[in-house]
């Protein structure tokens, strides 16, 4: 099997480089490059499996970078697999962390960083995000008026308005949340078991699990406000009621 091609978009050289030989050293193939514009070139012409991007750039914002990595970073054409970006940022404010992640970025770094743990968060975005064998039965899930269909990787809303339901449009990373609590309707799942599941180490902010937790409900819910189907238990965890 190939060595997986982990493209490097960032300016400040010595962080290329020390990011670059730490990949390099891990068996990744490490592409670099210093700007945005050469970096999308080469994410057009490579296609890599995953792209580490700084957001600061010189001529053009990472978010934007972000963003055209989302539109039309697909792999073989599959529109279930999405390039996955890990964001550099040394911006203090937790709002561009958070505008990236609900553009589509799969994870973030805050500088100062080891290249160690950006290496960690890589084998944790490529394990939950890559290629997985397709399985010939998975789980259908229903509960609270929602049907998460594993096999589809599919989750319809059920209404009375629309009873063979309406076809929800998620995140990776908000399916993979909705699977693991509709695999336990009913049940209590804590922060600190998400975190686990889903980001597969607990370095991840529960504050912006809180608003992946947020943006399902915007999806699912009538009133995202007062959520009937995905219930917070304060101090806890979250769950998906058994009913409506």
């Amino acid at each position: 099997m190939p060595p997986k091609k982990i493209l490097i978009i960032e300016d400040d050289a010595d962080v290329a480089e020390a990011v670059y030989e730490k990949l390099t050293t891990a068996g990744y193939r490490a592409l670099v490059a210093h700007t945005a514009t050469a970096g999308l070139e080469v994410f057009a012409k490579e296609g890599p499996d995953l792209v580490v991007l700084d957001l600061r750039l010189p001529d053009m914002d990472g978010l934007d970078v972000c963003r055209a990595i989302r539109e039309h970073g697909t792999e073989g054409g599959d529109p279930q697999f999405k390039t996955p970006v890990i964001m550099l940022t040394a911006r203090a404010e937790e709002s561009d962390r958070v505008i990236g992640l609900e553009i589509g970025a799969d994870d973030y770094v805050p500088k100062p960083f080891s290249p160690k743990e950006l290496e960690c968060r890589i084998k944790a975005v490529l394990r939950r995000t890559g290629p997985r064998p397709r399985e010939p039965e998975r789980g259908i899930w229903r509960a609270a008026g929602i049907e998460l269909d594993e096999g589809r990787h599919r989750v319809l809303l059920l209404t009375e308005t629309s009873p063979e339901g309406e076809e929800v449009k998620l995140t990776a990373i908000e399916y993979q949340i909705l699977a693991v609590l509709m695999r336990k309707a009913g049940q209590v799942v804590s922060k600190e078991q998400l975190l686990d599941m889903v980001w597969g180490y607990d370095g991840f902010s529960a504050n912006l699990l809180q608003i992946h937790i947020g943006h399902i409900r915007t999806k699912i819910e009538e009133n995202p406000r007062r959520p009937r189907r995905l219930l917070t238990v304060r101090s806890f965890g979250y769950k998906i009621a058994e009913e409506v």
